[in-house]
């Protein structure tokens, strides 16, 4: 991983997506897109030996920096369906008793690695809309004894809590497959208590992307169709009511030709980001 930036500028007056930055707007079939994001990853539930876009599994988490020591406490099921595109628990730091929110939580890597974190004191729930990785890391949730973890369907652009119910909301490389980024980021600073953070890691670009790769459910469901300019992505962080004070980047690499072809022209790249409700 990259050093670490230090974001100070809270009191810049916030961009508007699609305004200042001449950014063009492209229709999604948000019908499809869904689809396919819920086919790709109720195959990376069910078949983590298969091949996509992107890598998964622990030689891919301890890439990113996730610790051995903290791998060796997760279900080892949850971890061979992975597919994060950064580490973010360090900037985090998470205490005994804490409540989490992890935001498309999978097959639950990043919501039991909070769970060791936040101890039996604290309390950590998971939402994901795909009922195959609910249903996994339920059952690994079981036979593990995680007894302070939960997970629930829902979808990140409308939470089924209520507001300032977290210390913390987590995702990794979730919210860049939503076509709707503002509900997402609204959503996460609502259940945030007052001073509450948001961590997580994310995708985005350093250019706009072409109309032909926002409009492909294939490139989206792979993490890349859906990223957003970074300057436009800061901007909704801030129109939340989130100060982002801290952000580096990862070392993340997606497999497919197509997906590389992307990251080259429009620069993709992989996020880790600490933020703070105001």
């Amino acid at each position: 991983m990259e050093v670490t930036e230090t974001v100070r500028d809270s009191s810049r007056n916030p961009v508007k997506v699609g305004e200042d930055l001449g950014i063009t707007e492209f229709a999604v079939d948000r019908t499809a897109l869904e689809a396919k994001v819920k086919d790709i990853y109720r195959q990376v539930a069910s078949h983590p030996e298969g091949n996509y876009h992107f890598e998964l599994g622990r030689p891919l988490a301890e890439r990113l920096g996730y610790p051995q020591t903290l791998l060796d406490a997760i279900p080892a099921g949850a971890i061979e369906s992975f597919a994060g595109v950064g580490y973010f628990l360090d900037l985090a730091v998470l205490r005994q008793g804490e409540r989490v929110l992890d935001l498309g939580s999978g097959s639950g890597t990043d919501a039991f690695a909070a769970a060791v974190a936040v101890g039996s004191t604290g309390s950590v729930v998971g939402v994901d809309m795909t009922h195959e990785q609910l249903r996994k890391a339920e059952d690994l949730r079981q036979q593990s004894g995680f007894g302070h973890v939960r997970f629930v369907e829902g979808r990140i652009e409308k939470l089924p809590f209520d507001g300032a119910s977290f210390d913390c909301v987590i995702s990794n490389g979730v919210i860049n497959l939503s076509p709707d980024k503002e509900a997402v980021f609204r959503e996460a600073s609502r259940v945030l208590r007052p001073g509450g953070r948001l961590a997580f890691a994310d995708i985005v670009t350093q250019r706009q992307l072409s109309s032909k790769i926002v409009c492909s459910a294939d490139l989206w469901a792979a993490c890349v169709g859906g990223a957003e300019q970074v300057d436009a992505y800061n901007a909704l962080i801030a129109d939340s009511g989130l100060d982002l004070v801290q952000k580096r980047k990862n070392q993340y690499e997606f497999l497919s030709g197509s997906a590389r072809s992307a990251t080259e022209k429009y620069g993709v790249m992989s996020l880790s980001l600490l933020a703070r409700k105001v």
